[in-house]
């Protein structure tokens, strides 16, 4: 895997073979489990399950990649996913989830701070953009956003705000972008998977 387009597209195939197996997560507070689907997986498990299927499916080499690797000037921040051979990766890349219904099919009203909030301390989008421009990584570095469509709730909106704010901050290379469809849950039914190379300014 060399280019993101490739890395967008391997991601949202592995969405859809793990969500086949229909994968069950549970509530983190009750323990009640939910609906069979990838859809209700926290974003650390979905990362998980979807990069160890990348690695079955051959797309990503057993020894071609990391989850959760110290920053090298800041190592108590971990980086989802690096990529080639450590320390020097060819890819560093932020994963971030936008799911803007839950499980119940209520609105998720929290999660756009996830996306778009510019205070470090929410750990969003938008500021690990410049988190990644200032790593220290010799390497390329991108962001990665995946999510789920709903009719009354389209992701596009709230990624056009996350392209018009983090441009504000750094330069944000060409939108890469792939369906993800059918999945076997009943409200979190298809997704999309976005990414960026991120540029300092």
């Amino acid at each position: 895997m060399e280019e993101l387009d490739e890395l967008t597209r391997y991601f949202a195939e592995a969405m859809e073979s793990v969500d086949a197996r229909r994968p069950i997560a549970s509530n983190a507070r009750t323990g009640a489990p939910y609906s069979p689907g990838i859809g209700p997986h926290t974003e650390r498990a979905t990362v998980q399950l979807v990069t160890e299927e990348m690695e079955r499916q051959g797309s990503i080499q057993v020894e071609g990649f990391q989850l959760e690797v110290p920053y090298p000037d800041t190592p108590w921040n971990k980086c989802d996913l690096c990529i080639g051979v450590g320390p020097d990766w060819d890819w560093a890349v932020e994963i971030k989830m936008l799911r803007l219904m839950g499980d119940n099919g209520k609105p998720n009203d929290n999660i756009l701070m996830h996306i778009l909030s510019p205070y470090p301390e929410h750990r969003s989008a938008l500021t690990d953009c410049t988190k990644l421009s200032n790593a220290g990584f010799t390497g390329r570095t991108a962001l990665l956003i995946y999510g789920y469509e709903y009719a009354e709730w389209p992701m596009e909106p709230a990624i056009k705000s996350f392209e018009i704010l983090a441009d504000q901050y750094v330069a944000l290379g060409s939108r890469n972008h792939s369906e993800v469809k059918p999945l076997v849950h009943p409200i979190h039914k298809s997704g999309r998977v976005f990414s960026w190379e991120i540029f300092a300014k």
